[in-house]
């Protein structure tokens, strides 16, 4: 088993650290594992074809953009449910992200509620405990 594999494994990418690491305490507390990344370029340099839950990823990071990251993981054959969270959600950007099939688009700030219950769902239909 990596560091990746487990149906309670949460990747987080995100650039501003102050709120990576709230988002892993946030899921740690509620018993998840998570496996915290700066960069979209950080998690595709260890990505494998093992499956966590999902991805929660930025979506303005300073290179690659969460939805750019979406596309290289399902380009390699990862097709993980991935959450993207952002101050500048456009309709547009919204439209895009449903189109490449994220699971959820939420504002920053967000109710930590809303992630927690996001990912819930998600667990819920992949069937992790």
């Amino acid at each position: 088993m990596t560091k990746w594999d487990g149906p309670k494994v949460v990747l987080v990418v995100e650039d501003d650290e102050g709120m990576r690491e709230a988002i892993d305490q946030l899921l740690s507390v509620a018993g998840f594992t998570t496996v915290l990344y700066g960069s979209a370029e950080a998690l595709l340099a260890e990505a494998t074809l093992e499956r966590p839950l999902c991805l929660v990823s930025d979506l303005n990071l300073p290179a690659m953009s969460g939805l750019d990251l979406l596309k290289e993981l399902s380009r390699r054959g990862l097709h993980i449910p991935v959450i993207i969270i952002t101050a500048y959600g456009s309709a547009a950007l919204r439209q895009e992200a449903a189109r490449l099939g994220v699971s959820a688009f939420l504002l920053k700030p967000f109710p930590s509620a809303a992630l927690l219950t996001t990912i819930h769902t998600i667990a819920a239909q992949h069937g992790a405990h």
